[in-house]
């Protein structure tokens, strides 16, 4: 655990330093920032939405020296609970080194086993969000690329919880059940980070448990179009709350800009989880955070999607989880035939036996499916 005061000091990272933490969490991102264009190869005749979502996609290799940092912990009434609807607390131009913290998904209220969410939790503050972002010159049709530099804990403890009404294999309101509903039970982890591992034990006491720690943010968003105001709990085209643990230190964001400015938010700290979050949370805690915000004029992204140098990913949301998938699928069968200019059968073709395609989280109002592929697989005869 890295107290926030320690981890501010510490910032910003020179660029050696940059490199080593997203190295340390798998980053292939290297060199000068690399555009993942054509190079002039003449693009298929892909739907618009579909060649947006493939042109440049810068990846960093370090924060430029002259970069803006702008150094900010949020005090608890300048948290926010939506996406969109929202003042910006901070005017950032695009090129900006953020190095802040962010609340846990219990607006810090659940601190031991004892503490039920329902009832120590005011109602609507669910995955706080520092921010909004007011991003200079963003507009609608625009992108906002976001590079995780560093992602760290930000407490020596974490917890988990189960709501009744709330989970992938227990009745809620969309799935009616008979039958009585589990209870509310909250799980208190203790994080070692020598160890780099998170413990907790059973409700009784006699089972003891280790998941290593892979920080990641459940929520990245910016706001949504037409004066929308959404929950943080809703995972949708905007970001939101997807809960992808691709959302880590040494991947880049890539988010449509829906409204003048961007308004860019993140929270919701995940110290690890499982695939699904079946049970309705991760390991949840708070976070130091460190992001490299870049403005990309002119390039619409309507599929939110992630990007490191050995990998490209697109975030699907939806419900029912089928849908979530094509959501995904086909931004990525898009994508394809951007970069080579294949007809889209064959990109179909290519796409469906390459990919991999996680189920991220079946419990949120739209459930989420990331679907991945190696950039090295993209045949090469068009220039890709």
């Amino acid at each position: 655990m890295i107290p926030r005061r320690t981890f501010l000091a510490r910032a910003p990272l020179g660029a050696a330093a940059v490199l080593a933490a997203c190295n340390d969490r798998g980053s292939e991102s290297r060199g000068t920032l690399v555009a993942a264009q054509t190079d002039g190869a003449p693009a298929a005749p892909a739907s618009a939405g579909a060649t947006a979502n493939a042109v440049a996609a810068p990846l960093l290799a370090a924060v430029p020296a002259n970069a803006p940092t702008l150094t900010w912990t949020p005090k608890h009434d300048e948290l926010c609970y939506t996406f969109g609807g929202v003042a910006a607390k901070h005017r950032i131009a695009s090129g900006t080194h953020i190095v802040t913290w962010t609340e846990d998904c219990f607006d810090g209220m659940v601190k031991t086993a004892r503490d039920l969410p329902t009832k120590v939790m005011p109602p609507g503050h669910d995955n706080p969000q520092t921010g909004p972002f007011h991003v200079e010159g963003a507009e609608p049709g625009d992108t906002i690329a976001v590079h995780i530099l560093r992602l760290e804990p930000a407490r020596d403890y974490a917890v988990s919880s189960f709501a009744p009404g709330f989970g992938a294999i227990v009745g809620t309101d969309r799935t009616a059940i008979l039958g009585p509903d589990l209870p509310e039970t909250t799980w208190r982890y203790d994080v070692d980070m020598a160890r780099r591992v998170a413990r907790s034990q059973s409700s009784d006491g006699r089972f003891t448990w280790d998941v290593p720690l892979a920080p990641f943010l459940g929520c990245m968003g910016v706001a949504p179009s037409m004066g929308e105001v959404r929950s943080t709990i809703v995972p949708s085209f905007f970001g939101g709350n997807m809960d992808c643990p691709e959302v880590r230190a040494g991947n880049t964001v890539f988010l449509g800009v829906n409204v003048p400015g961007a308004m860019l938010s993140f929270g919701d700290g995940h110290y690890a989880m499982g695939d699904g979050e079946i049970m309705g949370a991760a390991i949840e805690g708070a976070m130091n955070v460190e992001v490299y915000v870049e403005l990309i004029k002119k390039q619409s992204t309507l599929v939110p999607r992630i990007e490191n140098a050995r990998e490209v990913m697109f975030v699907g949301n939806g419900r029912p989880l089928e849908d979530a998938a094509r959501v995904a699928y086909k931004a990525m069968v898009g994508w394809v035939r951007a970069r080579t200019g294949m007809s889209e059968l064959d990109a179909y073709q290519f796409v469906a036996q390459n990919v991999r395609a996680p189920i991220v989280q079946l419990v949120d109002p739209e459930f989420t499916v990331v679907v991945k592929l190696e950039k090295a697989r993209v045949p090469n005869g068009r220039g890709a």
